[in-house]
């Protein structure tokens, strides 16, 4: 069955694209499904991405080659070398200087259609909110779980979709989170793994196969092409090169997702 588009609509509400963008996007259109409507309506959306690190910046990079209209970038930090082994939309010559302005550039550098928001800062109490709402449709690549519930509960209140993707080593999981249909964050993880941190092993490789893949679950959601992975977890093994995808269930009892008593 087909994916609904987030903001489905009449095609003729949808932008044009010009004869230029016909050009650019001119073999993704033949995608079966996908075509001219699918297009424009990538060109119509606006994408909050938290964290344009490894993952991140490989979803921002590949949505902005597909299309997206805009993207808003969330954040903070200044570019260090041990960052250079995996983040792609990082150069030697920004060390020391603004991660997610160096990200900006080289969005706009590929492709200078895009608005990009540049936002200095991490997912927060004081921003989640505000970021989300601008957004319609987040991707949450956050390396701290205390940003991954903060986005978790800004999109459960606000109805947004959230395509969720995480990497550890050379093991990725990923998840499309609809509100009110899918099971959320906080039900797949009603706690913190004990044994997540901040700094933690990665090749750039694996990091880069993970934010494709939600890069075109973005993709998708958006479009309305094919099938999401709303209530299923794709895990992926790279060591193995085992890819396995499970059922995921809401829980009665979350904190976030749950209908109130009635």
């Amino acid at each position: 069955m087909s994916n609904p588009a987030p903001t489905p609509g009449p095609a003729s509400r949808l932008p044009t694209l010009t004869d230029f963008e016909r050009q650019v996007y001119e073999w993704q259109m033949w995608v079966d499904g996908f075509g001219e409507t699918g297009q424009r309506r990538l060109k119509a959306a606006t994408v909050l991405i938290s964290r344009a690190g490894g993952v991140g910046g490989m979803v921002a990079l590949e949505l902005a080659a597909a299309g997206v209209g805009r993207l808003i970038l969330a954040h903070a930090g200044n570019l260090k070398p041990s960052d250079l082994n995996r983040q792609i939309l990082m150069t030697h010559d920004w060390l020391g200087r603004p991660r997610v302005e160096s990200a900006a550039r080289q969005l706009r550098a590929l492709n200078p259609r895009l608005d990009v928001v540049a936002v200095p800062e991490n997912i927060s109490e004081n921003n989640a909110a505000r970021l989300v709402a601008q957004a319609d449709l987040v991707v949450d690549c956050a390396p701290l779980f205390v940003e991954r519930f903060l986005m978790n509960r800004a999109v459960v209140r606000q109805r947004k979709p959230m395509v969720e993707c995480a990497m550890f080593e050379l093991e990725a999981h990923l998840t499309t989170i609809l509100p009110g249909q899918t099971p959320c964050l906080a039900c797949l993880y009603p706690e913190p793994p004990p044994d997540w941190k901040r700094q933690f092993p990665v090749f750039g490789a694996v990091a880069g196969m993970v934010g494709c893949l939600a890069a075109m679950e973005a993709i998708k959601q958006l479009s309305g092409l094919g099938e999401t992975l709303t209530g299923k977890l794709l895990t992926c093994d790279l060591r193995t090169m085992n890819f396995r995808k499970v059922n995921t269930r809401r829980r009665r009892d979350c904190r976030v997702c749950a209908p109130p008593p009635v």
